[in-house]
């Protein structure tokens, strides 16, 4: 009979290594892209809701590990986005509303492509498509993880090992650790190392950019619980993050996702940017598009003109039908006002 931990959940190197995403011919490298491309949707859409941290962190956590154990080419990163976000708030009991999720997150992937930042109507097609993609995707992480979403996270530990070495009042070490922490959640260390790692690895990350030279005899590291060669591990891979090259556009879904691997993902983007522009700003139409307009604006001026000359000119010529009517009236009397005949005296 196993025990329930209250610790992470830890993955083993051979998950690691072989994750089904790379098991079914995806690069690692695009594999990180997507990863880190998810975190910061999830992010700069708590930002905008301005939901604590914590369901931030968590909602990261989650993301990371569902596609450990799922692919991204089988379930698509928008809406695992959209379910991890909303479960997040669930579990951290800070519940936002599905359609100020469903906005704000398709709001923040219009900016980042440049599209018109429109917000989707709550009726529209659009809205039930990504609403029913939010609901299947919270469902589908809960079944993956075994509805063990118990994230333990080194914010709090950061805080007492500062503390412990007295740089609390250390003008730049505490933001910078924290800022550390925060841009780890893009990596997956997270789900390979325990928080006393990551904030010890933090915290080596300030002191060395500060050039700060912390306790060495014993190692600082080893009360706190972590190993040296962990901490230099987490460092090298939150460092790594600095150094890459992101593209400029990442996939979505399972379509776009065959267009980045076909080149014609870019492509894809620029058109869609410019037609959605030209459709918020129907005034705005290129050379060939302005002339057609005009001439066929030309041709129905004509048109009206001519039919509004036909139109006078049988008015004021009357045809047989109505002349007879108008002899017909006379003759009958009808048409003029009859004179009141007097009354007997």
């Amino acid at each position: 009979m196993s025990r329930l931990s209250l610790r992470n959940p830890l993955l083993t190197p051979e998950q690691i290594a072989q994750s089904p995403s790379h098991r079914l011919g995806m690069s690692r490298s695009l594999e990180a892209d997507l990863r880190a491309y998810g975190c910061h949707l999830i992010e700069a859409a708590g930002i905008v809701l301005r939901v604590p941290q914590v369901v931030m962190a968590s909602a990261q956590i989650l993301f990371q590990r569902f596609y450990y154990l799922a692919a991204f080419q089988d379930f698509a990163l928008r809406g695992i986005v959209l379910g991890a976000l909303f479960l997040a708030c669930k579990v951290e009991e800070n519940p936002q509303s599905i359609r100020d999720i469903i906005n704000v997150v398709d709001i923040v992937i219009k900016r980042d492509r440049g599209y018109p930042e429109h917000v989707t109507d709550g009726y529209d097609a659009e809205y039930y498509d990504l609403k029913n993609e939010m609901v299947i995707a919270e469902l589908q992480i809960l079944r993956k993880l075994g509805f063990n979403v118990q994230v333990e996270l080194p914010y709090g530990l950061l805080v007492n090992y500062l503390r412990s070495l007295e740089l609390t009042d250390h003008p730049s070490i505490p933001q910078l650790a924290w800022n550390y922490l925060n841009d780890s959640l893009r990596t997956p260390v997270y789900v390979c190392f325990q928080p006393e790692t990551i904030a010890c690895a933090a915290i080596y990350l300030a002191a060395y950019e500060c050039k700060l030279r912390l306790p060495s005899s014993p190692p600082w590291w080893i009360i706190f619980d972590a190993n040296g060669e962990d901490v230099v591990q987490v460092a090298k891979a939150i460092k790594a993050l600095y150094l890459r090259d992101w593209p400029k556009v990442l996939p979505l879904d399972g379509v776009e996702l065959d267009m980045h691997l076909s080149g014609t993902l870019q492509a894809h983007v620029d058109d869609e940017r410019q037609r959605r522009r030209q459709k918020e700003s129907p005034g705005v139409q290129s050379k060939p598009e302005e002339k057609q307009a005009h001439e066929e604006s030309r041709g129905l001026s004509e048109a009206g003109r001519d039919l509004s000359a036909r139109h006078k000119h049988s008015r004021s010529r009357p045809t047989s039908r109505s002349r007879s009517r108008s002899r017909s009236r006379s003759r009958s009397g009808h048409g003029y006002r009859k004179t009141r005949s007097p009354s007997p005296s």
